[in-house]
This record gives structure tokens, C-alpha cells and sequence, in this order.
């Protein structure tokens, strides 16, 4: 498939800030200016997400995890369903963490999220992570910023070793705006189909709206690695975000240079009764 987007513009090299505030949420850089030609171009890229993902199955070598953050209303959920609605459902996993609670706080913060980390052929998808382990309680006040980087080393380190062993790891920060923000909420208190997803939570979350962008500028310049860049995506566009997210999922699937597994034996010429 022909490349659709130059993704040195939204990685985030390591060793470097991703500088969130320069970064235009409403980008729209190689992504086509007709919405009649983005969902064309999205429904073939939903087809050949298809195909890779039956590939990374049958070759059963690799094996990917997409961790998805960003700010509510940023498009974790819409993501999930739009890129990944073609495939198989049996090859891809969704995991939702939340608030740790029961036995999630007797233990380190990553014992829960190695739990659902992606068997070989699989694909997991994160939606939201580990990394509301360092954002929210930084944020909030529960730990100290020797705690925050103690909390990054533990990350980069578990990362590296996912990586080592087999996992192809893809972090996706989905960049919106505040503006976008306060229209997406309004949206959904107008609407009484979508009403229920309002949590007056979020206003609080809101309030907080320049905290969580620094904790996100630190979280994102600590930990993104060779063997784990972070992508910061331009999400004011939800057409224009999945159309990102899937080219950029097309062209790492595809440097894995997968193949279907030879049968153990010539099945040619072989009649079924």
C-alpha cells in the first residue's frame, strides 16, 4: 500500500520534548483535504489492517500493543472502533484501566497492566495505561517528582524488556485542543443519546487542563525510547486522527516483512471427498 503520511512529524524522537504547546492539534499535514476521500481511504487501510493482523496471527512470531493516552474527549474510544473495525475480533483486545482497586493495590502498579500485555500473534489495544499511574497521582499531588521519575525508569525498563521479547510497541498521545475539548463535552450534555457519557468528573479533569498537559510534556520526553516512541497525533479531526493512526499502524505491520507460515506438508492436488 502507497505510504499516506510522513510520521517524522509526529514522533517524538527520544531524548527530546515533544512540545505539545507548538504542535497544532487541527494539523492536517498529508492527510487529504476531502472527507469523501478520507473515509474512502480509511475503508481500504480498515481492509489491509485486516490482512496484517491475520498475518501476525498465522506467522504467530510478533506481537504489538497500542497504548492510546490523551486528555478526555480526545478520541480513545472512536480510535479503537473506527481503525480497528474491520478486524477479526478474536486477534485484537481492547483493555480499560481505571482507578486501581482490590487486590490492584496490593500489588506494584504494573503487576495489573503485565497481566494483559499481547500473546504472541495478538494485538492489545490500551486504552488508557500505566501511564495514569505517573499522570493522575502527579497531577493530583499523591507523589513527589522523585516518585514521578523513580516511576518512569520502572516504565522504560518494562517497556524495553515487552520489546526485547517479541512486542511491538506503538504509544499514541491523541493531541486535542481545549476549544475542542469544551465542544466535544457540549456535545454530549446536548444530545440525550450521548448524555451518559458525561461525567461532571471531567470538568475537574478541565480545571486541571494546563497540570495535565505539563505532566503529559514530562511523561512523554522520559519515556519516549527507540524501542518505544511516542506518536503525538492531531485529534481536533476525528477522520483526520484515524486516518493518522491507521497509516501509521499499516507502515509499522508492514516493516515486520510478515509471511504466511508454510504448511507441514504439499496439500496441492489434494481432493476432499
Amino acid at each position: 500500500m502507497e505510504r499516506q503520511v510522513n510520521f517524522t512529524r509526529y514522533r517524538v524522537e527520544p531524548g527530546s520534548a515533544p512540545e505539545l504547546a507548538q504542535r497544532d492539534p487541527a494539523a492536517r499535514g498529508g492527510i487529504p483535504a476531502s472527507k469523501q476521500e478520507r473515509a474512502d481511504r480509511q475503508a481500504e487501510m480498515a481492509g489491509r489492517i485486516d490482512v496484517l493482523q491475520d498475518l501476525l496471527y498465522a506467522e504467530h512470531l510478533n506481537r504489538m500493543l497500542v497504548i492510546l493516552q490523551g486528555m478526555d474527549t480526545s478520541g480513545k474510544d472512536g480510535t479503537i472502533r473506527h481503525v480497528f473495525g474491520e478486524v477479526d475480533p478474536l486477534g485484537v483486545r481492547a483493555v480499560s484501566f481505571r482507578a486501581p482497586v482490590g487486590e490492584e493495590m496490593e500489588r506494584d502498579y504494573l503487576w495489573r497492566v503485565h497481566r494483559q500485555v499481547p500473546g504472541t500473534g495478538e494485538i492489545v489495544l490500551f486504552n488508557r495505561s500505566h501511564y495514569e499511574d505517573v499522570l493522575v497521582p502527579w497531577v493530583h499531588g499523591h507523589i513527589d517528582r522523585a516518585e514521578c521519575e523513580r516511576r518512569y525508569q520502572h516504565i522504560n525498563a518494562f517497556e524495553r524488556m515487552l520489546a526485547e521479547t517479541g512486542t511491538t510497541i506503538v504509544k499514541l498521545f491523541l493531541h486535542i485542543s481545549r476549544d475542542e475539548q469544551r465542544s466535544r463535552l457540549q456535545a454530549r450534555l446536548d444530545d440525550p443519546l450521548k448524555r451518559w457519557k458525561f461525567d461532571p468528573r471531567d470538568l475537574e479533569v478541565r480545571r486541571k487542563w494546563d497540570d495535565y498537559m505539563q505532566a503529559y510534556e514530562d511523561a512523554i520526553a522520559a519515556t519516549s525510547s527507540p524501542w518505544a516512541p511516542w506518536y503525538v497525533v492531531p485529534a481536533n479531526s476525528k477522520s483526520g486522527r484515524n486516518f493518522v493512526v491507521s497509516s501509521l499502524l499499516i507502515d509499522i505491520l508492514e516493516q515486520l516483512k510478515m509471511k504466511y507460515p508454510e504448511p507441514s506438508q504439499d496439500y496441492s492436488g489434494l481432493v476432499l471427498d
